[in-house]
């Protein structure tokens, strides 16, 4: 450009930049320098008192100068160097016009846009979250936090010996005996002694409130015994073998036997009140009741799994996928009528049930003998025990049916399996006699399921 045409445009964009006095001064001035003994008033047009007015503004005389002073940064320095001392001013006030027009741009996004100025091609958002701290990986140990001898446990696949109580004490079947051990104060109590009966313990069971334990007996008895004051409340009678399997739902009780009988009864009236629920063809080694009271779900040495309801004599509902001995039983805490059982050594399963609907809804081989299952309380999580041939426990994660951990220490099968009361840490017995402790579950709470219509696992009420 012209260096004098240049210097008349800076000219005119000064002259129209002065203030107002400074104008009428200068007008006042000249008219002195003309002669003239009176000059004529100047009408300024001025803004109002908020608002200035941009009436003699002249933007395309500024557009003109941002475009040839918005060049690369080359050709900027190029004519820096060629220009002098006075131009050097004259392009600083060029320039200042340039970010002024540049500033009054409509601001960008600042999560979902890259700025103009950066040389990522990541939005503001991706960099906030490749900052933010990485959430530490879950770690479960993989050695018992404790140890305890159980001397005279039995290795017998049927029997359920082991069982954890809301008042956080720990029952134990060792032979003719039932122990309980408080897992606040490490205090060891013998609750019964069936030696002088000539019988022995066959399972144990925990009411919800942790007040009453059942125990089941080799000779088809099962006592109700107050562990508060340790005395036997009442012996029943009923079943003609021995008593693997106990449950309670409330103040009922059933208990299943090798004499393929389900008993239910109803501990505040009399012992002839019960119901006989008939559906397996051999021994009864599961019993687990739904968290809504509504259904029994048995598992048998008949490769069956059945689930019954609180008023009919026959089963609703019966699977018969498994290919060994059914023990393994437990319901989902988070699902409504998700049901979850394994298979013994010839099956090795875990196998997963909508009870809504009655459809099989995932499976998976182990590898080794199913032994028992229990849910996490907190998570969508559960833990299987094992025997032939690995002996192991494993954590797993539902549904993606994902290994969450693998823990190893007992030398013979697993085959008692129980959950403390605060959902953190089971317990895990074995025909080594030992009872090993573990942490495997976290406090997080899982997400809530979801309300809508079309989950098969919504309650409808």
């Amino acid at each position: 450009m012209d260096q004098d045409y240049e210097r008349r445009l800076l000219r005119q964009i000064n002259h129209q930049n002065l203030p107002t006095e400074a104008r009428l001064s200068k007008v006042s001035l000249e008219g002195a320098d003309s002669g003239s003994a009176t000059c004529s008033p100047v009408s300024v047009k001025s803004g109002d008192r908020f608002i200035p007015t941009r009436a003699g503004s002249n933007w395309s005389i500024n557009f003109h100068y941002a475009n040839e002073n918005c060049r690369s940064p080359n050709q900027n320095h190029k004519a820096k160097d060629a220009s002098s001392d006075s131009s050097k001013g004259q392009k600083s006030t060029l320039e200042a016009v340039c970010y002024t027009v540049h500033s009054k741009r409509v601001p960008f996004d600042s999560d979902n846009e890259v700025s103009q100025y950066s040389l990522s091609p990541l939005s503001n958002k991706s960099h906030k979250l490749l900052r933010s701290p990485r959430k530490p990986t879950r770690k479960i140990s993989k050695i018992p936090f404790k140890v305890l001898d159980a001397p005279e446990l039995q290795d017998d696949f049927y029997l359920n010996l082991v069982d954890w109580s809301a008042g956080n004490l720990l029952s134990v079947g060792l032979g003719a005996c039932v122990y309980l051990w408080s897992a606040c104060t490490s205090q060891v109590t013998r609750l019964c002694d069936l030696s002088v009966d000539g019988d022995s313990v066959t399972s144990v069971c925990w009411n919800e409130r942790g007040s009453l334990v059942a125990v089941g007996t080799h000779k088809g008895y099962v006592q109700i015994w107050d562990a508060a004051g340790g005395r036997k409340l009442i012996s029943l009678e009923g079943h003609s073998a021995r008593v693997g399997a106990l449950a309670w739902n409330g103040e009922q009780l059933s208990s299943g036997s090798r004499d393929r009988v389900i008993l239910q009864r109803d501990v505040r009236t009399p012992p002839s009140a019960e119901r006989r629920l008939q559906g397996h063809r051999q021994e009864v080694c599961g019993l687990k009741w739904s968290p809504d009271h509504q259904h029994l779900a048995s598992g048998g040495n008949d490769n069956k799994l059945l689930v019954w309801n609180s008023s009919s004599l026959l089963p609703v509902q019966q699977y018969s996928d498994h290919l060994a001995a059914v023990k393994a039983i437990a319901w989902s805490p988070h699902q409504h009528g998700l049901l979850a059982s394994g298979g013994g050594t010839a099956d090795r399963c875990l196998r997963f049930w909508n009870t809504l609907t009655g459809q099989a809804l995932q499976s998976t081989d182990t590898g080794s003998q199913v032994c028992n299952l229990a849910w996490s309380k907190h998570a969508n999580e559960l833990v299987s025990t094992h025997g032939y041939s690995q002996n192991q426990i494993l954590v797993w994660k539902y549904p993606s049916l994902t290994q969450v951990a693998k823990l190893t220490g007992h030398s013979y099968r697993v085959l008692y399996l129980a959950v403390s009361p605060d959902g953190e840490a089971i317990v895990t017995g074995a025909g080594d006699e030992t009872l090993r402790f573990w942490n495997v579950f976290s406090k997080t709470r899982c997400i809530k399921e979801s309300k809508s219509v079309l989950n098969l696992f919504t309650r409808i009420r």
